[in-house]
């Protein structure tokens, strides 16, 4: 069994990225909640696609990408589907493949993947350490497959599967040494969406790289943070295996209000959304664009009277700079911020205030949030919520992106405080 050290060593992403601004505004529209018909039920599956490797001047650098091990366990996501709303250019911050298969699901082409796969994160009922040191293990590029095969099974045991995260399938799991519950992620090489320049010129999984750098500038503590952490990772040639984070007892948000009767009481949603905008803000801090916040990727732990958020799944998310355009969406289809229709492009913060929104509107209505029903003013919006509530929605929900609170407006709306 490998050794673990004590402290995770510092890692520092060197980012680049295209800040040009928009060259022109689009017009404001002004937008008018009406009671509609009921929308179609949508599957929420996501948009992926495999990256290749760049040329592009604006490709991301992330610096002394290692592997490190921490402690805990994680959660998963629902399924993937391949598909574009506009050509990748130069300007991208990530250079999507030339070769795209518009439309299709992964989950039917890899076996990793899962078609309409459900985490379920509840049912255990051992409590994780409350502050652990956080191990490392450095990541030995002379290490072979069979090694870190070896290495892995050496140091935890896989057991039922969880569901589908990205094009990975996800299985709970406990770490050798203290039986402490895990969530070991699959990732076949081939089905890695986005990947990442590290120092030395290498394509690695953006997921690794971005969950590195926020154990890096974690307080020391495993579970203490909304995303949660990555524990180990290790390289099997044809495959990563991230060992995540698994808090327990937990449940999906989407889950999580089914149970509470398809909707939450507003104080409820509001205990909920201020830890959101507050972890959001924070990835923001840190040059982080999850770009697939939705509530099955929020984690809920239930263990104490007031339930905890948790963030997962970052499969889709790059680094981002203030300014940083994108043209390729990434993310669930049905929560396509506005602008990706009419401007074929879109920005980190106010698509991050957009799905704020979108999670708050699920949290309070029964049904799924879908962009195109909304632009045609036919969603359902609840009559009973207090006028703060209903102007924090409105303002997340706005159609023109300049006009959208930022993230630090949010946590300072009256609704919040």
């Amino acid at each position: 069994m490998a050794r673990q050290s004590e402290e995770v060593k510092q890692q520092q992403s060197s980012l680049r990225g295209d800040t040009r601004a928009e060259a022109s505004d689009a017009k404001s529209v002004d937008r008018v909640h009406k009671i509609g018909r009921k929308p179609t039920p949508v599957k929420r599956r996501r948009v992926t696609e495999e990256a290749a490797p760049s040329t592009s001047s604006d490709t991301h650098e992330v610096k002394g990408v290692k592997r490190k091990l921490q402690q805990d366990g994680a959660g998963t996501t629902s399924p993937a589907k391949k598909s574009k709303l506009a050509e990748p250019t130069s300007g991208d911050k990530e250079q999507a493949s030339s070769s795209l298969d518009a439309g299709k699901d992964c989950s039917q082409s890899t076996n990793g993947c899962m078609k309409n796969g459900k985490r379920k994160a509840a049912g255990d009922s051992k409590e994780p350490p409350k502050r652990q040191k956080r191990d490392k293990t450095k990541h030995s590029a002379q290490n072979s497959a069979a090694d870190q095969r070896r290495e892995f099974q050496a140091r935890y045991v896989e057991e039922h599967h969880l569901g589908g995260g990205g094009c990975g399938a996800v299985f709970a799991g406990y770490r050798i040494t203290d039986h402490f519950p895990v969530a070991i992620k699959h990732i076949p090489k081939d089905r890695i969406p986005i990947k990442v320049t590290d120092e030395n010129g290498k394509l690695v999984s953006v997921e690794v790289a971005i969950m590195l750098k926020l154990a890096a500038e974690a307080d020391g503590s495993v579970g203490t943070s909304a995303p949660v952490s990555l524990l180990d990772w290790f390289d099997l040639g044809t495959e990563l295996i991230l060992v995540l984070e698994r808090p327990v007892p937990a449940v999906d948000l989407h889950d999580y209000i089914t149970e509470n009767g398809g909707r939450l009481p507003e104080e409820k949603a509001k205990v909920i959304l201020k830890q959101l905008v507050d972890a959001a803000k924070d990835l923001e801090d840190k040059h982080i664009f999850h770009r697939d916040i939705k509530s099955e990727n929020i984690l809920i732990e239930t263990g104490s009277d007031v339930p905890r958020v948790r963030i997962i799944d970052f499969g889709l998310s790059c680094f981002a700079k203030k300014r940083s355009l994108y043209r390729v969406f990434y993310g669930t289809p049905i929560h396509t911020p506005p602008e990706c229709y009419g401007r074929k492009k879109y920005r980190a913060g106010p698509t991050t205030v957009w799905q704020m929104g979108v999670v708050l509107y699920e949290a309070l209505h029964v049904g799924d949030f879908n962009t195109m029903t909304f632009l045609q003013k036919e969603l359902k919006f609840n009559k009973d919520l207090s006028p703060h509530c209903r102007n924090f929605l409105d303002a997340c929900l706005t159609n023109v992106p300049e006009k959208r609170p930022t993230l630090g407006d949010l946590q300072l709306h009256p609704w919040l405080r």
